[in-house]
């Protein structure tokens, strides 16, 4: 038995309370994870997980030996990397669940440079944009914009998303450009439903200091970023989008920012991870890339 990866794969089996996530998670067979913690098991003397037919939970001598497996595994991760160089040439994979929307507009088009940097470091995009549990789902870090729900995550900064209001020219060569937010009332927007809560988001801007909200009537609403931009691009109506997302397409002449006197709340945008003592190289050349690429984005 291979005792370090044994306990790779038991603090796997752990965090995310299933030998077939764990399995997935580390690319094994399940049987495979099944024995090297059955293995471990017989090593240390005790039994280290309860199992059901069901679940899979830590015994007290399991959480112990959990919390000890971390502090190992990490010890050995630094001293790897203090060798061989790994803190400038990091290896491995790093998963990131974010939105489509924001993979394409900001991740996308630079993660050429990342590669340049990192040649080693192998990016799995999960697009899910939704409330995942990392640990059991066996994701490194999220990428999410919005307010943050309080949680047990450490959350990072990685900037303000600047927002504008934008519709394409056939629609303003049709229904005319709005001047003032009263102007708002005589047309129509795509509007953007949450695929979290089910609720629809109005237009917002400040008006002598205050937050003023418009609800805007439509008659196509969407719950996905990438299709909220198309269906305003091609005339359906206004949109109120991040200006990073629409860049080019207000370059290129698809979209024409409108009401641009007014101020609009910005949305702040950031990264989480799990609260570990010591965060992998790889994970860390990740996030400090993506608050590097934010930091050189005029629109963040």
């Amino acid at each position: 038995m291979d005792r370090l990866q044994a306990m790779e794969v038991f603090t796997r089996v752990v965090e995310s309370n299933s030998f077939s996530k764990a399995a997935e998670v580390l690319d094994m067979p399940r049987g495979s994870v099944s024995n090297l913690v059955q293995a471990l098991e017989q090593h240390v003397g005790v039994r280290l997980l309860n199992r059901t037919t069901r679940s899979v939970s830590v015994t007290e001598d399991g959480a112990l030996y959990y919390e000890r497996c971390l502090k190992i595994l990490a010890e050995i991760a630094d001293a790897d990397t203090s060798l061989s160089n790994k803190r400038q040439n990091p290896t491995g994979t790093v998963r990131v669940d974010t939105s489509g929307t924001l993979a394409k507009a900001l991740l996308l088009p630079a993660l050429g440079e990342f590669y340049e940097q990192y040649p080693q470091i192998d990016v799995r995009l999960g697009l899910a944009d939704r409330n995942i549990d990392l640990i059991s789902d066996g994701v490194d870090c999220v990428i999410r914009m919005g307010m943050l729900e309080e949680s047990s995550l450490v959350a990072r900064r990685i900037g303000n998303s600047r927002i504008v209001t934008c519709a394409s020219p056939a629609y303003l060569d049709q229904y005319g450009t709005p001047e003032t937010l009263d102007d708002l009332h005589a047309h129509r927007a795509v509007n953007y439903v949450s695929s979290r809560t089910g609720r629809t988001f109005p237009f917002e801007y400040i008006v002598n200091g205050e937050t003023v909200k418009v609800q805007m009537e439509s008659t196509l609403a969407v719950n996905d970023g990438s299709t909220y931009i198309s269906a305003g691009a091609l005339g359906y109506g206004i949109i109120q989008p991040s200006r990073y997302m629409v860049a080019d397409l207000i370059e290129q002449g698809a979209l024409r920012e409108i009401l641009q006197g007014y101020e609009i709340p910005s949305t702040p945008l950031s990264i989480l991870y799990p609260h570990r003592q010591n965060m992998s190289s790889r994970v860390r050349a990740f996030t400090d890339w993506v608050v590097s690429l934010a930091e050189r984005n005029p629109d963040l």
